[in-house]
């Protein structure tokens, strides 16, 4: 609240000038980030304030943005698990928290019948939140295979990793990663570690390993093949039931199928897994390899090199429409006009819901005469006191408005 003054100018009118909103705060996707452990430690963050109105109608300074860096492939949720954004790209930015609102100056309020008012508007609190981050692997093939089938031994004979390698069952825990050079260019492979049947019901591990094959636009079915051809389609089935089960769409992703450890397989094994492949119409690459001797990958190297770009392809535009439906999710509803809001009888006093009504009161600087005097010109004439009379309300009932409770009179 301010009123001009200035050598010769005996009555100057107002001049308080606006506050500013507060910063927001806005994650940011990057690929200088390769886990979410920065977290920790720090898991508080709060934007500044916004400057406060000033004399000769200043408006404050609006309060700076407040960026928090998270990893290309987060997941924001808040606190009831609803999915607030999925950042899959660099430089993607998602604003999580809507900094306050600044209050109007004195000088806003000036009429024809009110040329001097004695108030100015209070701010409102920005928002607060928790937030839940999960990171998923973004990988260009997904190696999946029950446990034991030798994934982990076909991204080290494909690639410079080095996972655990061992002969039991969940010897890989996490995912691992491993670059494929392809011809001009490179894809990153992810060893899933192995699913087992009820996974998408989260048996054993199921849905962390599951959440990660969703980003990956190729999938590599690994079979075992020391253990014959009546064990190769019920595998099959499972690992398709499980990811059908978990996320349907899997089902559409592009898909190899190689039938590993040929090194253990005679002429007639060979024979019996070439004519069981040859059956799967869905899989656009079918071969039998060796991640020990190596026998098939130079194979199976040119054959992904073929399909890599069509993969990605379908995964890009797969990504652009779940994100414009994201898009669609998440708008805030619009908050309303004055007059949409409801009233309440709650045991002995009265609810008054609305969110311009409940602002408009926050808003009120309830301490001073003349803003009170000002509310309960807004509040008549947005009909709010007929409305409680209309419910019942008689002088002395309590009325609860936002944070605010008041004697209706």
């Amino acid at each position: 609240m301010s009123f001009r003054r200035e050598k010769y100018v005996p009555k100057g009118g107002p001049d308080g000038g606006d506050g500013a909103p507060g910063g927001d705060v806005v994650l940011v996707a990057t690929r200088q980030l390769h886990d979410l452990s920065h977290f920790r430690h720090k898991h508080h963050f709060r934007a500044t304030h916004g400057g406060h109105g000033r004399g000769a109608n200043k408006r404050g300074p609006d309060g700076p943005e407040l960026l928090v860096q998270v990893p290309v492939g987060t997941e924001v949720s808040d606190a009831d698990g609803v999915l607030l954004g999925d950042l899959v790209r660099e430089g993607q930015r998602l604003r999580v928290a809507r900094g306050g609102e600044g209050g109007r100056g004195n000088v806003c309020f000036k009429s024809s019948t009110r040329q001097a008012p004695k108030f100015a508007e209070k701010g409102l609190e920005g928002e607060e939140l928790w937030l839940t981050l999960s990171l998923k692997l973004l990988a260009d093939i997904g190696l999946v295979g029950l446990p034991n089938a030798g994934k982990s031994s076909l991204l080290a004979a494909l690639t410079r990793a080095h996972p655990k390698i061992a002969a039991y069952p969940f010897t890989t825990i996490d995912p691992n990663l491993g670059v494929l050079y392809l011809g001009e260019g490179t894809a990153v492979i992810a060893d899933i570690p192995g699913l087992i049947e009820g996974a998408s019901e989260g048996a054993g591990l199921g849905h962390r390993f599951l959440a990660h094959i969703e980003r990956t636009a190729l999938l590599m079915y690994v079979l075992d093949g020391g253990e014959g051809p009546e064990a190769w389609p019920v595998a099959l089935d499972t690992l398709r039931g499980e990811l059908g089960a978990f996320r349907a769409e899997l089902l559409e992703r592009p898909a190899v199928v190689v039938v590993n450890k040929m090194d253990l397989l005679d002429d007639a094994g060979r024979d019996a897994a070439e004519g069981f492949l040859a059956g799967l119409d869905w899989a656009s690459v079918k071969l039998v390899v060796s991640a020990q001797t190596g026998d098939g990958l130079k194979d199976l190297v040119r054959e992904l090199t073929d399909v890599m770009a069509q993969a990605r392809a379908a995964q890009a535009e797969f990504e652009a429409a779940a994100e414009a439906a994201q898009a669609a999710e998440i708008l805030r509803p619009a908050e309303g006009r004055l007059d949409s809001f409801t009233v309440d009888s709650v045991d002995d006093y009265f609810v008054v819901h609305g969110v311009q009504m409940e602002r408009l009161f926050a808003k009120a600087d309830l301490d001073n005469e003349d803003a009170v005097a000002y509310l309960q010109q807004v509040i008549e004439r947005a009909g709010l006191n007929d409305a409680l009379r209309r419910a019942g309300a008689v002088p002395g009932d309590t009325v609860v408005v936002g944070q605010s409770e008041f004697e209706f009179a």
